[in-house]
């Protein structure tokens, strides 16, 4: 495969073919157990329209591609992704990965060892990278096609031996298999990123999530990111509370990055819940990017050219296969 696809749920895309990119979103969402809960239903009829529909929206907005990544096993439903992706016409690009520590099934924490130890890294390269190489675990059935992307988080209030792991064995796979790693960082982003550099991954094959927060703009993350040459990734684009900057406040912050330079390293998203169980849904339309985002940025002096690289070309070159 050359440096021109990206991986999607229905085979290799070329980069060109992408469109407008969405690099952080959830589709199905279900919180690990929530499953089977008494008081939880999955009737797929009415997930797949949900789901098509807020799809739809994206696309007539101008939005080509959707990533989304939730990993490994929070609601990963490749086949209705697939039929979702037929049904619509935007390129759904799957994850592999897991994290942070407290989402972790007890199978990944204490392994049969004596004593009980967290997996190490190598063991969660194989695992992500697996699903990279030999497609994506449709769970006691088979394998359907490759993520294309590895993903995972750390914990929010610092990184713990199992977030290490998970992060240098997520470095791993994406460094073996020419795919790209996103994390969300937990409480020192450039700490962070510098473990995964430290195995030797391309600061540009790495995206770091959280990146909106108001305690990472308050840090100055996002431009020691960018001057790292990794990937500023604002995720949560609309989301105005307690604990991320207003939409006004990261416009302001991605023309202060292009004007430092890092026009090419800056990434957006929503951070939007197509369908949510077992916790709250972030409800915003996947197009809140396209609708609401774009003219503020303008507004700040972020020329077309800009948008058209933070929209499309960088994500573009994020997940390409290489």
């Amino acid at each position: 495969m050359n440096s021109t696809t990206v991986n999607t749920v229905l085979g290799p895309v070329p980069t060109d073919e992408l469109g407008v990119v969405s690099v952080h979103e959830a589709l199905l969402s279900v919180l690990p157990g929530a499953e089977h809960a008494f008081d939880i239903t999955l009737d797929r009829a009415e997930v797949f329209e949900t789901l098509a529909g807020r799809l739809r929206d994206f696309r007539a907005h101008g939005g080509g591609t959707l990533v989304d990544s939730t990993g490994m096993f929070h609601g990963r439903d490749v086949r209705l992704y697939e039929a979702l992706s037929r049904a619509t016409g935007v390129h759904i690009v799957a994850s592999t990965g897991q994290g942070p520590e407290e989402l972790l099934g007890g199978y990944f924490l204490t392994p049969q060892t004596n004593p009980p130890t967290p997996w190490p890294a190598e063991k969660f390269a194989d695992l992500f990278g697996r699903e990279i190489t030999e497609g994506m675990v449709v769970p006691r059935v088979e394998r359907r096609a490759p993520a294309g992307l590895v993903t995972t988080a750390v914990t929010r209030t610092g990184m713990t031996a199992t977030d290490e792991s998970l992060l240098r064995g997520a470095a791993r796979a994406a460094l073996t298999t020419g795919t790209a790693l996103s994390f969300r960082y937990g409480d020192d982003a450039a700490a962070e990123l510098g473990v995964v550099l430290d195995e030797e991954l391309p600061a540009d094959r790495v995206a770091v999530g959280g990146l909106d927060r108001e305690d990472a703009v308050a840090d100055g993350a996002p431009a020691k990111v960018a001057e790292r040459g990794a990937h500023v990734l604002l995720d949560h684009v609309g989301t105005e509370d307690d604990e991320h900057v207003t939409d006004a406040e990261r416009a302001a912050l991605v023309a202060g990055l292009v004007r430092a330079g890092h026009a090419d390293r800056i990434l957006l998203s929503v951070g939007a819940t197509g369908v949510a169980k077992g916790h709250p849904a972030n409800d915003l339309p996947y197009s809140h990017v396209l609708t609401a985002f774009v003219p503020l940025l303008k507004a700040h002096g972020v020329g077309d050219g800009d948008v058209r690289r933070i929209l499309g070309a960088n994500p573009a070159a994020l997940l390409a296969v290489r």
